[in-house]
């Protein structure tokens, strides 16, 4: 029920950083965006959650549909993606999602993306357009990259 003076929370989609291990350091995906949203940003990558699927299930396709990708470990994180939209005055709140690849993985982008690069976490760090950004990956370095993640995130 929505309140007048509430702001509402909208969670209908999912984010998703992709890890490599290339040697004794990880490489972080991040794709350059070519679609209307946030053209020409930088940015781990994500997407809507459709139909009757599960916020797993998307997460799942998305990382397929953009990256080409099929072959990975698959966690949810703990922590979220999340912005405020001025325009729609709700809060989005997204699962985030990190998949560990294989080193010599390929990635083939769909019309989503105009380029990708695999970088260290503190090029993708520097690199990552939006605010918020930083500290998902600064997480993500803490939980899935300085330690083993936890096999119960597992899935």
């Amino acid at each position: 029920m929505y309140v007048q003076g509430d702001v509402p929370i909208r969670c209908t989609g999912i984010a998703v950083v992709l890890l490599k291990q290339v040697a004794s350091q990880y490489k972080v995906l991040l794709l350059k965006r070519a679609s209307p949203t946030l053209k020409g940003m930088w940015c781990y990558f994500g997407g809507g959650i459709e139909g009757s699927e599960t916020a797993v299930e998307a997460a799942w396709r998305e990382v397929r549909e953009e990256t080409g990708i099929t072959d990975l470990t698959l966690y949810t994180s703990n922590t979220f993606d999340q912005f405020y939209n001025p325009r729609g005055n709700f809060i989005y709140i997204a699962p985030e999602f990190v998949g560990y690849v294989d080193e010599r993985v390929e990635v083939r982008l769909n019309e989503e993306h105009s380029a990708f690069e695999w970088l260290s976490m503190n090029e993708a760090v520097a690199k990552a357009t939006l605010p918020g950004n930083e500290e998902v990956l600064r997480f993500i370095e803490k939980h899935f990259i300085m330690k083993a993640p936890l096999e119960w995130l597992r899935v």
